[in-house]
């Protein structure tokens, strides 16, 4: 861990923290992380991609880890994540870079091909296939107590989050988020009183990994992390004037889903995947599922998630 550098590169008016690891002049590789996340859960995949000869890249988005928080972080848009990335990759004079996201990252990892196929090598994503912008909707179809339904409303989450410090509402949802079953709270419960407190961490999730998230959490609070991903759905922002019209990425790809992650439970997911309609807009993409993996399956099986990707990367690096 030592040997990963950080940096602050300043993209639109903010400092945005940069982890990084390997030759500059390898090629590139930038991990985008989900919630509640930060750069540090791509530990085990930036060391092993630089010892295998990749320059890998982590930033903590805006609002999120040592990255500079918004002005105004109830205005910060999915779009200005996309626009960040590649900001991000131009500051550091990238070209060409293969894009790995988890969770709501592979989105913005996408969503960074479709709008810039010509920066784009290859695009892996971990738990989430994607789809196009409007497309999905589980809350609509999904219980009140739906972890996003509840969320996405302003102070519920912030009422429910508040009882507790910054490294118990991690420690909560790292516990929620591993179970294979959808986290649906009943009529008067809180998301995060689905954990009993004498519940113990993911074996593969140390103490000392809690301690790191819960000392970035307290720094950066939850505001902006609350906005983007959950209440950017009712938001009724627009797609930028530049959006691709052909929502189609061309990239070769991978997507690498966890049998046990709750997100394949939720309806539709499981079948879009296995009978390759996700191929429609994917149409270079190759599915490997891990029967015991959950939604962390990076930083709980990452010797395989490892191995995965260094295939993937030394089979579409540029000669």
């Amino acid at each position: 861990m030592d040997q990963i550098k950080h940096n602050y590169v300043e993209i639109n008016g903010l400092k945005l923290h940069v982890a990084e690891i390997g030759s500059e002049s390898s090629p590139a590789v930038i991990f985008l992380h989900g919630f509640p996340e930060i750069w540090y859960t791509w530990r085990h995949q930036m060391i092993a991609v630089a010892n295998a000869g990749f320059r890998a890249i982590a930033p903590d988005y805006r609002g999120y880890g040592l990255s500079d928080i918004p002005g105004e972080p109830e205005k910060t848009s999915f779009f200005d994540f996309v626009k960040d990335t590649a900001s991000i990759l131009d500051s550091l004079a990238i070209s060409k870079v293969f894009v790995i996201g988890k969770d709501f990252g592979s989105m913005v990892g996408y969503i960074v091909a479709l709008f810039h196929p010509e920066k784009v090598a290859g695009v892996i994503s971990l738990g989430v296939a994607f789809r196009p912008p409007g497309s999905g909707n589980h809350q609509a179809i999904l219980p009140e107590g739906y972890y996003i339904n509840r969320w996405k409303e302003s102070g519920r989450a912030e009422a429910d989050f508040g009882r507790f410090d910054a490294k118990t509402v991690v420690k909560n949802i790292y516990i929620i988020f591993s179970r294979s079953e959808i986290p649906i709270a009943s009529e008067n419960q809180e998301i995060l009183d689905l954990v009993d407190p004498s519940t113990p961490l993911p074996s593969w999730f140390t103490e000392d990994d809690l301690a790191v998230y819960g000392d970035l959490y307290q720094k950066s609070g939850f505001q902006t992390p609350l906005q983007v991903p959950y209440r950017i759905i009712k938001s009724k922002g627009e797609p930028p004037k530049e959006a691709p019209k052909d929502v189609k990425v061309e990239a070769p790809a991978l997507l690498i889903m966890g049998e046990k992650d709750f997100v394949f439970a939720l309806p539709g997911t499981e079948e879009y995947i296995r009978s390759g309609e996700v191929k429609k807009y994917v149409p270079n993409l190759e599915t490997v599922y891990l029967p015991e993996g959950s939604h962390f399956i990076h930083e709980q099986f990452p010797d395989q998630v490892n191995q995965l990707i260094l295939n993937f990367l030394n089979c579409h690096k540029l000669k």
